[in-house]
């Protein structure tokens, strides 16, 4: 990819804003899929050009069965954006993962069930690898940034999505750490997904709120004890991104930025076709 790097981040609970950052200009758009949850804040950290969508909308007024993650993305890689920093609050699926410390994902498991998971359909079908889900380059730069920040990190972790956005029964608590699952949430997926299919650099940093109610010894969880810990987490985010921005240009390339290569099956599609318009935010101007 030979463009200079754009930063997005997507933020998840409680961090509805990017105040700190400066003068940012409020960009709307729709896209073949709708509107984004927001309007884009754009702006810049040092020399990073920086984008940034509240997941949940500006005022939280998103669950997260509602999210339209497919013009969330669409609208950030349309902006420019080549690297995706994804902030999740979780529960904590184990005892040395303690609300406060950030999970830098490695691996997903997919447990929703209602949300449109890919932007190949109706005539275009592709299949990217999703074996590695996360940008090694992108994933140690922010789990070094997240360090210097003084975060406690834990550099890798599989995040169960669930579809929400009821939280777990017991059972289900406990049948979910029987997977050796890291952290729990509601938002990280198809959000991942989409992104390797736009060629994104994406990386989730998961904030533990609490532990889930697998812990026997704690209460059940309740957003009332969760907002004590997102208020924290908050700065702490804001923290990362700004530090993280300051290394994005000197990154080395990222698998992602080729992950369409090989990919797409279906034969070349007639360009006034409704499936390569949908799709010519992604595919225009691609050899192969």
């Amino acid at each position: 990819m030979n463009v200079s790097p754009t930063l997005a981040v997507i933020g998840g609970s409680g961090i509805e804003s990017m105040s700190g950052f400066g003068e940012l200009e409020a960009v709307t758009l729709t896209t073949p899929y709708g509107a984004p949850s927001a309007a884009i804040l754009r702006g810049r950290v040092g020399e990073t050009p920086l984008l940034f969508l509240p997941r949940h909308g500006s005022r939280h007024e998103l669950a997260p069965h509602e999210l339209n993650s497919r013009a969330n993305i669409c609208a950030l890689k349309s902006l420019g954006a080549t690297h995706v920093v994804s902030l999740s609050a979780v529960g904590s699926m184990r005892e040395t993962i303690r609300p406060g410390d950030v999970v830098v994902v490695d691996q997903y498991i997919d447990w929703t069930r209602l949300r449109p998971s890919t932007f190949f359909e109706g005539g275009i079908v592709a299949h990217v690898s999703m074996a590695e889900p996360v940008c090694p380059v992108l994933a140690r730069a922010a789990s070094e940034a997240a360090a210097r920040c003084g975060a406690v990190v834990h550099g890798r972790g599989t995040y169960l999505c669930m579809e929400g956005p009821h939280f777990s029964t017991r059972a289900e608590s406990q049948l979910y750490r029987s997977w050796n699952i890291d952290v729990i949430g509601m938002t990280a997926l198809p959000e991942a997904k989409l992104a390797r299919e736009a060629e994104l650099s994406y990386v989730t940093l998961a904030f533990a709120t609490d532990y889930d109610c697998w812990h026997q010894s704690e209460e059940p969880v309740t957003v009332e004890a969760i907002r004590a810990v997102l208020s924290r987490n908050a700065e702490l985010a804001r923290a990362i991104v700004a530090e993280l921005a300051r290394s994005v240009a000197a990154l080395d390339p990222s698998p992602a930025h080729h992950a369409l290569t090989g990919a797409i099956i279906s034969s070349p599609q007639d360009p006034a076709s409704a499936a390569s318009k949908r799709l010519a935010w992604l595919l225009a101007g691609r050899s192969s």
